[in-house]
């Protein structure tokens, strides 16, 4: 289990926000933080711990007056911890190239294949031929309805016919190196996991998966070690005492590190 922190970036800044409060228009969102740090900051720390596949994610869109503060910030952090840092917001085949120059390992790639309700997996062969299947990893977003998790898009205001299963992944595994699974109900709130999504992501003996949402507390982190096996990876944004929350990243790296079987 690995613990993958993250640098959220809107408006130039540094921020934690509730992800489905993000607007594009007049790029407003409800903030949880904003750090007084640039980027780099937080890639010097992660890179001076050691701490691996942390994401850079751009939460503004290309057509945003704050979009190129908000890039300068992203290629400043990837600069400063090359091949640590994975990178998503507004990736296409286009620019996917210069972020793996700039330095990021990966690229995270999520509008540009789920968008109108469905997955373009024409979409999803371009991005493979431009920059390879090990270098991508795919945002799957979902939402809970009834009984089923189902994929949402289009800046998680859609809900598609796609049920997020094992299916869905193992279709979807050929194309990618990893997945970041985002459980959009409690993402940002900090108020706890979704328990029976990180149940059927701790099924999944594929591709590396990164689960985000509703961490607030060490319980939670030690709730996914054991539902996932100890083999779910976890970011956390807004219960970090880094983003004003009361988890110390140092703690939730000594769990996701603890040896499983002597819990």
């Amino acid at each position: 289990m690995e613990f993958r922190p993250c640098i959220d970036i809107h408006n130039g800044k540094v921020k934690q926000i509730v992800g489905g409060s993000l607007r594009d228009q007049n790029d407003s969102a409800q903030e949880n933080f904003v750090a007084g740090q640039d980027a780099a900051f937080y890639a010097r720390l992660y890179r001076d711990a050691g701490i691996r596949g942390g994401h850079v994610i751009l939460l503004n869109g290309a057509d945003s007056s704050y979009y190129e503060a908000t890039r300068q910030q992203a290629m400043q952090a990837l600069q400063t911890y090359p091949g640590g840092l994975q990178i998503g917001g507004g990736i296409t085949p286009d620019n996917a190239k210069q972020y793996l120059q700039a330095g990021a390992s990966h690229v995270i790639v999520t509008s540009y294949v789920f968008r109108e309700g469905k997955i373009h997996y024409e979409r999803l062969k371009e991005l493979v031929q431009a920059v390879g299947r090990e270098h991508l990893v795919l945002d799957v977003s979902c939402r809970k309805v009834g009984d089923t998790y189902q994929v949402v898009t289009d800046r998680w205001q859609k809900l598609t016919e796609e049920q997020m299963d094992l299916s869905l992944l193992a279709r979807l595994a050929e194309y990618c190196d990893e997945f970041l699974i985002h459980a959009v109900d409690v993402e940002g709130k900090a108020e706890g996991i979704e328990r029976e999504l990180v149940e059927v992501l701790g099924k999944w003996e594929g591709n590396p998966i990164t689960y985000a949402g509703g961490v607030h507390s060490y319980e939670d982190i030690y709730a996914i070690k054991e539902l996932g096996k100890n083999a779910l990876n976890v970011t956390i944004g807004s219960a970090l005492k880094l983003f004003g929350g009361k988890l110390a990243w140092e703690k939730v790296l000594e769990i996701c590190e603890s040896c499983y079987s002597c819990e």
